[in-house]
């Protein structure tokens, strides 16, 4: 072993004892792992009548052996179903709540906060809400349809015909969900817990969306599963914003009331026949703040821009007699929420205002869960 050889070994030895030098020179950053400790635990015990999970929707299509990846036999599969998470609570009083996640995410975007603090799953099930937390078809537990990857693997399909899997960088998610300026450099008032931002990032998953068929079957499915409550309200965040309106489009009378959080978009296209229907359900719209921040992805509108977008919606709504609000922490004196608001440090006030919301639009209950 030549001189130089014995530095770099030593330098290496020494990296790994101290853990972050191997990680700097393959060019990898180590992240802080969360430790159970971190992850609080209510005062209070959460009593529930029922908990599960299910699946709703699907189709059975057959595929080679190929399409199967070459382990077994072709034959018969399921694709496009959706998985469902849900908590009753003991005193069921409320209309049950749908939370539907965004973009290169999955139901965890509701559950317990990259901060260890109590998520909104939990939380409106303490206030007597029943809660079905799904992952959207083609990503988590749902899955998704692996045959054309097999088969351009295989040589039988185009490389260029595999759908984009869909991830946003760490450094990206800053401006975009409205952290900071830039990565690294928070706004003054924000309300996101910065030190578990990567936590956050741990939640991401790569995103088949660009894949699946159009309209995504997750809005059947929405609507299904509306069906099978006998009557649900409807929660979509970011890239879902939209889900909830398109499903209570296929049957409005079993939603009973949408609620957009940060909604990627609110179409502007509806007929007058489709304001009409959707005017029979309340809507309430959350955004957060800094919406004017640039967000680095020029191809796609401003914050702003789909704020004002959901005000239009919200005015069209109104004007066919429905019920319609915007609810905007900062016009009420609370600065700094970001796109990520049911993580956010005040997040159970957030959902105060919703649940109060829900309680006045969507059936008020004779008594809460505490």
């Amino acid at each position: 072993m030549n001189l130089q050889t014995q530095r770099l070994w030593k330098f290496f030895r020494t990296a790994m004892w101290c853990g972050a030098g191997v990680a700097a020179v393959l060019g990898t950053t180590p992240v802080r792992a969360q430790a159970l400790q971190d992850v609080q635990t209510a005062s209070a015990p959460l009593v529930l009548k029922a908990q599960g999970s299910f699946y709703i929707g699907g189709e059975k299509v057959e595929q080679t052996q190929g399409e199967l990846g070459n382990l077994g036999p072709g034959g018969h599969i399921t694709v496009n179903q959706m998985y469902v998470r849900y908590m009753v609570p003991q005193n069921d009083r409320s209309p049950p709540v749908v939370m539907i996640h965004g973009a290169t995410l999955t139901g965890k975007t509701w559950e317990t906060t990259p901060d260890g603090r109590m998520g909104w799953d939990e939380y409106f099930v303490r206030k007597g809400h029943p809660v079905y937390v799904p992952d959207q078809v083609g990503r988590g537990r749902s899955g998704f349809n692996q045959a054309i990857f097999n088969n351009a693997r295989a040589g039988s399909t185009p490389p260029a015909n595999q759908p984009e899997f869909l991830r946003f960088s760490d450094e990206a998610v800053w401006p975009n969900f409205r952290f900071g300026t830039k990565a690294g450099a928070p706004f003054p008032d924000t309300q996101f817990p910065i030190a578990a931002v990567d936590e956050l990032a741990k939640q991401a998953v790569p995103d088949l969306n660009r894949g699946l068929p159009t309209p995504t079957p997750t809005i059947k499915a929405l609507s299904e599963l509306a069906t099978q409550l006998k009557g649900t309200v409807l929660m979509s965040h970011s890239q879902s914003g939209s889900f909830p309106l398109a499903a209570a489009l296929l049957n409005p009378a079993v939603t009973k009331a949408m609620v957009l959080v940060e909604p990627g978009a609110c179409p502007a296209n509806y007929t007058d026949d489709q304001i009409k229907a959707l005017s029979t359900v309340p809507l309430l719209v959350v955004f957060g703040d800094h919406r004017t921040n640039p967000t680095g992805m020029p191809s796609l509108p401003t914050w702003q821009q789909r704020f004002e977008g959901c005000q239009a919606l919200i005015g069209r709504l109104k004007a066919a007699g429905g019920q319609a609000q915007m609810l905007d922490p900062a016009e009420r004196g609370i600065r700094g929420n970001t796109h990520m608001i049911m993580q956010d440090k005040n997040s159970l006030q957030i959902a105060d205002f919703i649940l109060q919301w829900l309680d006045e639009h969507a059936g008020k209950p004779s008594a809460r869960s505490k």
